[in-house]
């Protein structure tokens, strides 16, 4: 006799139920994202949105901090002396520098659309190596001006000339090292998305630079 139940039958009263047997439970892959990874409920990728966040905290950081600076430069045309020993020659090839550090940054993130990872990762240390190059570069000029006697307690312009050249020195070096971290994934074709949210950052560093330098080198 088959004793097999396993779609057998059962009646109750004038119903009849089949009997199926029970599924085993599905478990997410291991290389599965949770859904909070890859859409916000706005309908925008979270990655892209926290990046969107952090630049707006920095937009309101730099923007305070450039607001005050323009408002004390206004009210100290005395400062025009202490920007003629900034070196504008230094500062415009430093602009160079970070703004064809954004091309690569923006050819990186092509690469990355394209699921092109090794080259993708090629281009983002070619940015580093732009951050790198604007780093030393400012380190010389930094080197230049305290050898001359112009420190952060020289004046208010060398005050917010530090401070403002400095922060932004951060953001740049903050940026190179999570651009070598994704760097690294791109490599092996992984977390490609991340591309184009350091190059979202990379850019915004490039747009304040470009505020900063007429400001402060070529404003007199």
């Amino acid at each position: 006799m088959n004793m097999d139940c396993r779609a057998a039958p059962t009646t109750t009263g004038p119903r009849t139920f089949l009997i199926r047997p029970a599924e085993k439970p599905t478990t997410m892959s291991a290389t599965a994202k949770p859904i909070a990874n890859t859409r916000s409920a706005t309908g925008i990728p979270t990655a892209r949105l926290i990046t969107w966040w952090v630049i707006a905290s920095e937009i309101v950081i730099f923007g305070g901090l450039l607001s005050a600076y323009l408002m004390h430069r206004l009210g100290h045309p005395e400062w025009a002396l202490s920007a003629d020993h900034t070196n504008t020659w230094a500062g415009a090839f430093n602009t160079f520098v970070l703004l064809t550090s954004s091309l690569a940054a923006v050819l990186a993130h092509k690469a990355a659309d394209a699921l092109d990872g090794p080259r993708a990762a090629k281009l983002l240390r070619l940015t580093v190596l732009g951050g790198f190059v604007f780093l030393m570069v400012k380190a010389f000029e930094w080197t230049t001006d305290i050898r001359e006697g112009f420190v952060l307690s020289s004046g208010g312009f060398w005050s917010y000339y530090y401070v403002l050249t400095g922060l932004h020195g951060l953001h740049v070096l903050a940026g190179m090292v999570i651009m070598l971290i994704i760097a690294a994934d791109a490599a092996k074709n992984q977390e490609l998305q991340r591309v184009e949210c350091i190059g979202l950052y990379w850019h915004f560093v490039d747009i304040v630079w470009i505020f900063l330098f007429p400001l402060l080198y070529i404003a007199r």
